[in-house]
């Protein structure tokens, strides 16, 4: 079988178990979708989405992080953890996007990754899921699982994602790595994959060797 058959394989097997893959934060707009993607590192979704209602209630705009209050807005995402060098991001980011891009947020990557606090896996949620721009976003569960499956040998996510380009075809990237998430989280965890009940096991590295 070749690579891009098995991708395919892999491909539809996915389409069909998580058929509604998206992504997991709550937002209303690009800036709530960066705000909230700064404050899941290190931290779940499920966590910052508890946080985030208050936080834009309060905040409305880029406007309004810029002039924040840092001890004010230190204390509401305090429960996200590492919350002071978040919140300090959050305000250098909102008032770069106030000062240079008019209040709004870049639809490219070259741009966004000059906002503080903003690395390659988070422009690439804004560029796949508010842009429709076709992208890989590598997270823990991305990384782990396109190297049991033999996707990448990387311990990089810049090089995982340039290995995952070559051979995911655009129009599937975006919803094909929050597949991966799912399957992550409910079969292919990090401790201990369950290979027995995972439905892309016969096109997995890591699958095969457990036979």
């Amino acid at each position: 079988m070749s690579n891009e058959e098995r991708v395919a394989k892999i491909i539809n097997t996915l389409d069909k178990l998580y058929p509604d893959a998206g992504c997991t934060l709550t937002y209303e707009d690009p800036l709530q979708l960066l705000i909230s993607t700064m404050l899941a590192a290190q931290c779940t979704d499920e966590r910052v989405n508890t946080i985030t209602p208050g936080l834009f209630k309060k905040y409305k705009d880029a406007c309004d992080f810029a002039n924040a209050d840092l001890e004010e807005l230190k204390s509401i995402i305090k429960p996200t953890g590492f919350f002071r060098n978040k919140a300090a991001n959050i305000i250098a980011c909102c008032k770069m996007i106030v000062e240079k891009f008019n209040g709004r947020v870049p639809d490219n990557m070259e741009d966004l990754l000059k906002l503080p606090g903003v690395g390659r896996k988070t422009a690439n949620l804004i560029l796949g899921d508010v842009y429709g721009i076709p992208s890989i976003v590598v997270d823990t569960h991305c990384g782990r699982l396109a190297r049991r499956i033999g996707f990448t040998k990387s311990e990089d996510p810049s090089k995982v994602e340039q290995d995952l380009i070559k051979i995911i075809p655009s129009r599937y990237r975006t919803r094909f790595c929050h597949q991966l998430v799912l399957h992550g989280r409910a079969v292919c965890k990090a401790r201990k994959p369950e290979c027995q009940k995972c439905g892309i096991r016969a096109w997995c590295d890591a699958g095969a060797a457990s036979s």
